[in-house]
């Protein structure tokens, strides 16, 4: 067992879960013509979220299974913004990809650790494939809309 690996897989659990929340919160504010794509990008946060606490509890340890307060924070800035500029699919998409900055570069920054465990180390990088993926279309997005 590795605290290390497992704070730090703990940490990406709760960005995931942020995400995942993000991206619900999104179906909610966007227009239907998105609302699918924010749904199966919510989903596939669930799968990466469930891969990283599987490796946590393979490894003995208790896996995180709630959003952290950065996300909750997060969520408010949304709520707070929908509030004063409506809920625009450009604002949302915005709002988004900025969401997808930040989960892509906490995974890189474990990536870099030089402390992980190979197991985990590899758990990390079969995740960020799909972080990484989520992250290029949402930018794609974003910049095809302004």
């Amino acid at each position: 067992m590795s605290n290390h690996d497992i704070s730090v897989l703990n940490d990406l659990i709760k960005t995931t879960l942020d995400s995942r929340k993000g991206y619900l919160d999104a179906c909610e504010d966007a227009s239907a013509r998105f609302a699918d794509t924010f749904a199966g990008l919510a989903r596939e946060r669930s799968e990466i979220a469930s891969r990283l606490q599987g490796e946590v509890r393979r490894q003995g340890g208790d896996p995180a299974d709630d959003s952290g307060v950065i996300g909750a924070a997060h969520r408010g800035f949304m709520d707070l913004k929908n509030a004063v500029t409506g809920t625009d699919d450009t604002a949302v998409v915005k709002e988004v990809e900025r969401g997808e900055d930040h989960i892509k570069a906490k995974f890189e920054k474990a990536l870099k650790d030089g402390e992980l465990t190979v197991d985990a180390r590899r758990v990390i990088e079969e995740c960020y494939i799909s972080v990484k993926a989520a992250h290029d279309r949402m930018s794609a997005l974003k910049h095809s809309m302004t």
